[in-house]
């Protein structure tokens, strides 16, 4: 008499599928869009006020980019500073023209793991961690731009899923950097 009442509760299980989303498919399903290349924006035409925080990163920027890479130059127009950049004579080959100026690979981001999942009705948030590693020559000009970021640092991200019948959809990360090339 057990033996049939397991066979149905056996085939149920069976054709319905897991109901939670697995760390492991979680994690191979994030991993594909790992590493990420993480950048150093410097921008083509800046203005600050003279003395605000904003004034003193472009100013620090200036310093940093200004060794032979970049030629800067600076304006005064009133209580405003114009800081324009340009690649200079001895600019590396890794400049990109991007929309918000120019572009240089500072680091890579890498999947660590994932941490947790949170399950709602039909859909779960899965939050992972990234780490910061194969810094490049220009990581040191991120580090003026983001002081306390430092090589091999973790970082949390989110990614959120929904369920489709018996399977779980990716529908993206928070993640805003662009695949390594």
């Amino acid at each position: 008499m057990r033996m049939l009442l397991a066979v149905p509760f056996l085939v149920t299980f069976l054709a319905c599928g897991s109901s939670k989303l697995s760390r492991r498919e979680a994690e191979g399903d994030i991993k594909k869009d790992y590493p990420v290349q993480i950048v150093v924006t410097i921008p083509e035409s800046a203005s600050a006020i003279k003395g605000s925080a904003e004034h003193a990163r472009l100013v620090a920027l200036q310093e940093a980019a200004g060794k032979g890479a970049f030629a800067v130059t600076r304006k005064v127009e009133g209580d405003r500073e114009t800081f324009s950049f340009k690649p200079g004579a001895s600019s590396p080959k890794e400049v990109r023209l991007s929309p918000k100026g120019y572009e240089l690979p500072a680091a890579e981001a890498e999947f660590v793991r994932a941490l947790r999942i949170e399950y709602m009705r039909d859909s779960a948030r899965v939050t992972y961690q990234i780490r910061l590693g194969r810094p490049t020559a220009w990581f040191g000009l991120f580090q003026t731009l983001h002081p306390g970021v430092r090589a091999g640092e973790t970082k949390e991200r989110h990614a959120s899923y929904r369920k489709e019948g018996r399977s779980w959809v990716l529908q993206g990360t928070d993640e805003t950097l662009k695949k390594a090339r």
